[in-house]
């Protein structure tokens, strides 16, 4: 079974920044049309401007998919670029501190309308879309689209101060689950990657701002390191591909160990 995603159509959340970066131009170098979604449309310019000026298989667009017709705008924009979308990685998250005990601390609500209802809100319409090519193309075999959501292991662990965004992680996870099954009958598969630390922006900045973050992380990791945003890029590839075809519903743990582990106060970035 191949693992080529190559000639595939795939928007990719996120993607002007670390991981979401990292995912979309990995599929670009394998060969996929990408779109770039992301709200820094300047940091967008900045990463991929000259590869979407050049390059046939590179675009770009910009903003905030919370908003349902930005939503239908980046379908759009997809469509008149490539004609057709295949692949849907939801790689856009925020990560804010949160008081659980502060009534006026408002990081779960925009925890979850950052991290789990747009991506629940582009998934309807992008599966919306899937069924709508294979009707059109009499597809009744093969798997027709594929969504993949990413996710972190902060769904499984206990940590107050990141009570907004270990919810919003948690109720991802079940989201995917739940639409996995809604949409298999539609030969739609849909998974999550969970990673731990990885070096993305925000984690790099942590680490600027307190150099024995690194050192913590590591001793909580069995793998003793951090992964590199390209060795989740490697794991969504895997679950958009045809490798997956059979897979569904599925939070594959990418942390080098970290959850086999049960230190109450471990970092969970």
């Amino acid at each position: 079974m191949s693992f080529s995603i190559a000639g595939k159509t795939a928007i990719v959340t996120g993607a002007a920044h670390g991981v979401g970066l990292a995912i979309a131009r990995h599929f670009a170098d394998q060969g996929a049309n990408v779109m770039f979604a992301d709200m820094d449309e300047a940091r967008l310019i900045e990463e991929i401007g000259a590869d979407a000026a050049k390059e046939e298989n590179i675009r770009f667009f910009a903003g905030d998919l919370r908003e349902r017709l930005t939503i239908a705008n980046l379908l759009s924009a997809t469509l008149d670029a490539f004609e057709r979308v295949d692949i849907l990685v939801n790689a856009s998250r925020q990560m804010i501190p949160s008081d659980p005990l502060n009534p006026d601390d408002d990081a779960v609500e925009v925890l979850l309308q950052q991290n789990l209802l747009t991506s629940l809100r582009l998934s309807q319409c992008i599966a919306r879309r899937m069924i709508k090519q294979a009707e059109e193309a009499g597809n009744e075999d093969s798997c027709v689209g594929a969504i993949v959501n990413l996710s972190s292991i902060a769904a499984r662990r206990t940590h107050p101060e990141l009570m907004g965004y270990s919810v919003s992680c948690a109720a991802l996870d079940q989201m995917t689950r739940s639409l996995a099954v809604a949409l298999a009958p539609e030969r739609i598969r849909v998974n999550a990657v969970a990673f731990g630390s990885v070096l993305s922006s925000s984690l790099k900045s942590t680490l600027k701002e307190n150099s024995d973050y690194r050192t913590d992380i590591r001793e909580h990791t069995p793998m003793a390191r951090i992964a590199k945003p390209g060795e989740v890029a490697e794991a969504v590839q895997f679950l958009a591909s045809d490798g997956a075809s059979f897979m569904t519903g599925q939070i594959i743990t990418v942390d080098g160990g970290r959850t086999l582990l049960d230190p109450v106060n471990a970092p969970a970035h």
